[in-house]
């Protein structure tokens, strides 16, 4: 993360820019930035039950997803986008389950480069990461989960478990932030299908048009100019 607490989400735009300026028909980051209308504020949702998460771990990963992605010029917070959904439905998925993942030992130490190496699956793993996450910020700000702090504190604990610097006990607090950021990208630019990127705010955001993905018939219409278009998900194919 950047030293100026979280740019306004940067780390995510440039994400999603990466991964779609040719879908676009952009050639650069910049000038996409230029082309992005203002976000509308999301319509007011119905709340969406959470299929696995308690709501104390419902409570810190709604707190983290805002925190990572604030309500601002772009977008609406990462929950009213729906981001928080779309991790609880992952976790409640098959994968959040351990499903294809190799889980019978010995499980040794492992290098960073070696990815993940532990007997937990995903889901357990999220679980024991939150409690070790509020167990720190309980000792470091007295008393209060992660959940209960101040915007500016929560900023700082993210800094600290991304930066190896918050010491949890028996739990790799660098490597669960880690997991954290990664599941909150994935759910703020997925298939709203999914539960995340809801009312495609994220798509819509960087200018992506979604799930079509033949344009023979639109190169000649569009050369030498950007293609925009109303992005359609798998839903509006169904």
């Amino acid at each position: 993360m950047a030293d100026d607490i979280f740019p306004r989400r940067k780390f995510l735009l440039g994400a999603g820019l990466a991964g779609t300026a040719i879908a676009a028909g952009v050639t650069g980051a910049a000038e996409v930035q230029q082309l992005v209308p203002p976000a509308a504020a999301a319509p007011p949702q119905e709340p969406e039950p959470f299929v696995t998460l308690t709501v104390s771990e419902a409570a810190f990963i709604v707190a983290v997803v805002d925190t990572l992605i604030p309500a601002d010029e772009l977008s609406p917070s990462g929950s009213d986008c729906g981001v928080a959904v779309f991790i609880d439905r992952q976790l409640g998925s098959a994968w959040g389950g351990g499903a294809k993942v190799y889980r019978a030992g010995p499980f040794l130490k492992g290098k960073p480069e070696q990815g993940y190496q532990l007997a937990l699956t995903p889901r357990e793993y999220f679980a024991s990461g939150i409690a070790a996450t509020n167990a720190w910020t309980r000792k470091t700000y007295g008393g209060k989960d992660f959940d209960r702090l101040a915007a500016a504190d929560r900023v700082a604990t993210l800094k600290a478990m991304e930066d190896g610097k918050a010491a949890f006990e028996n739990f790799d607090a660098r490597a669960f932030f880690a997991q954290l950021l990664s599941l909150t990208m994935a759910g703020f630019f997925a298939d709203p299908i999914y539960g995340g990127n809801r009312d495609k705010v994220a798509w819509k955001m960087i200018g992506f048009p979604g799930l079509p993905a033949t344009y023979a018939d639109k190169i000649d219409d569009y050369r030498n100019k950007r293609y925009a278009a109303e992005p359609q998900s798998i839903a509006d194919f169904s």
